[in-house]
């Protein structure tokens, strides 16, 4: 009598990602040319997390904004969080400094003062920290399952 081995072959599993949030950060020296550097990190997990054109450039205007505001006005290191949970995307930017952020009018002549109002009209909402340090904005994901 011969034993008969059993082989079990895997089936073969759909590659899908998880339905969990997505988070990134990054901290930064208070320098402008971290800036652009924090767009293009920025961008490029607008592209992994498959995130509209048009909607994925109004993030990268708000981060560059709020990074600037920050590097600008603040103390200390810079840091941002952006976290996406599928249906919607948040963004915070911290820095040491607790005189919190303040939408201002600037006038036609001038040259700076109008980063706050661009991520009041282009987010959900905006806002600060209680304690001043952080600045934070939320942007809707379009309807409908993640294609991650």
């Amino acid at each position: 009598m011969s034993h008969a081995t059993a082989v079990v072959l895997p089936t073969a599993k759909a590659k899908t990602r998880p339905l969990t949030s997505r988070v990134f950060e990054v901290v930064v020296e208070p320098d402008r040319v971290r800036v652009a550097q924090i767009r293009r990190i920025t961008m490029a997990f607008m592209r992994l997390w498959d995130v509209p054109a048009p909607l994925a450039d109004d993030v990268q205007l708000v981060v560059s904004e709020l990074v600037t505001n920050a590097v600008e006005h603040g103390h200390g290191s810079v840091g941002m969080r952006i976290r996406n949970t599928g249906s919607e995307l948040s963004i915070e930017v911290t820095d040491e400094n607790t005189a919190p952020a303040r939408l201002r009018t600037a006038g036609d002549e001038d040259v700076c003062g109008r980063g706050l109002f661009l991520v009041a009209v282009l987010t959900r909402e905006w806002g600060v920290s209680d304690d001043g340090r952080t600045t934070w904005c939320t942007f809707r994901l379009p309807t409908g399952r993640p294609r991650w």
